[in-house]
């Protein structure tokens, strides 16, 4: 669902920027007074693993799309809301920066679609109200398929609302609207589905990593160690960004398959300086655009790209975290 710049006028990127940006400044407030030397490593791998699972796209049977992880949800039932709407903002900087995945401009409306919506409406709101006192892997999986259904709907109608006002006469309201919602409906149901068997690991493996989980004297329920369950998070995004993802589906996904259908092209094109400025600054950034080297289709850009990028994802987050324990110290002298 990475909104491309052609998509949105200057003035809804840089109002959808600044929404953002407040929800950002106030999930940092909130995040300091949490324990950040247990949340570091956690924020760093699940960073990772939501990169490496972005970049396999599945298809959606019979309709020719397909969709991938948006990873919210995942990372709030982990993290929290806070932690991990900042992890999420972390992933979508590194695909927009190094991968050209998502325009520049439309990267606030990208925060905002993907992140906003999937960390406080499913991962916070859906996953409290479901899983309740007594967390339960029918609970866990209940909640996660209901969030990622209904983070999807919001996300896909603020796209159309995004481009609505942008004024992308290209996209009419009413037909784009009719394309986008149910396709992301089969879309979050499959997330839902991915969501649940991977938080159904973790509370296997340590329940106390999820958010929300009350231990009621079973501190030692878990199969493995924090530090186990955390390694085992890694090494799964590593071989899913540096292996599986050779595999995934060459369909278009859910928001290039309904400008498809609605404009007969998923290359829309926007004139003007700010866009000319932003596709140039892209350009330089971009080291591996499309997850692929520049000059070659091989494969190994593929797998270079899921490796490096959840490295990257990773060190962005443990620098936010460091960033953070270091001005509250400052603010506790």
């Amino acid at each position: 669902m990475h909104m491309a710049d052609a998509l949105v006028s200057p003035a809804v990127a840089g109002t959808m920027c600044a929404v953002s940006a407040a929800a950002a400044a106030y999930s940092v407030k909130e995040i300091k007074a949490e324990d950040l030397d247990k949340k570091v490593p956690v924020m760093g791998v699940m960073g990772a693993f939501v990169f490496a699972a972005q970049m396999i796209n599945f298809t959606i049977p019979g309709t020719g799309s397909s969709g991938h992880l948006c990873g919210g949800m995942l990372l709030s039932a982990v993290m929290g809301p806070f932690a991990g709407f900042l992890t999420m903002i972390a992933v979508l900087v590194i695909q927009c920066l190094l991968f050209a995945d998502g325009g520049l401009l439309a990267l606030g409306c990208n925060v905002w679609n993907m992140a906003f919506y999937g960390c406080f409406v499913g991962g916070f709101l859906v996953w409290k109200a479901v899983t309740g006192k007594k967390m339960t892997k029918k609970r866990i999986a209940a909640a996660s398929i209901i969030g990622c259904m209904v983070s999807l709907q919001f996300g896909a109608f603020s796209v159309t609302i995004e481009t609505l006002l942008s004024g992308i006469t290209e996209l009419p309201f009413a037909v784009f609207f009719g394309m986008m919602q149910p396709i992301h409906l089969a879309i979050g149901l499959a997330e839902g589905l991915i969501t649940a068997s991977v938080l159904v690991f973790i509370y296997e493996a340590r329940p106390e990593i999820l958010y929300g989980f009350a231990q009621d004297g079973e501190k030692d329920r878990g199969r493995m160690s924090r530090k186990g369950a955390v390694l085992s998070l890694g090494l799964l995004a590593l071989i899913i960004g540096g292996i599986v993802s050779l595999f995934a589906s060459g369909y278009p996904d859910g928001l290039e398959w309904s400008m498809e259908k609605v404009a007969g092209t998923a290359e829309l094109t926007a004139s003007g300086t700010i866009y000319r400025m932003a596709e140039k600054l892209q350009g330089i950034t971009a080291v591996l655009p499309d997850y692929a080297f520049k000059s070659s289709d091989s494969a190994a850009g593929t797998s270079l790209s899921g490796i490096a990028g959840g490295v990257a994802v990773l060190t962005v987050c443990l620098f936010i975290c460091l960033l953070i324990k270091k001005v509250r110290r400052r603010e506790e002298k």
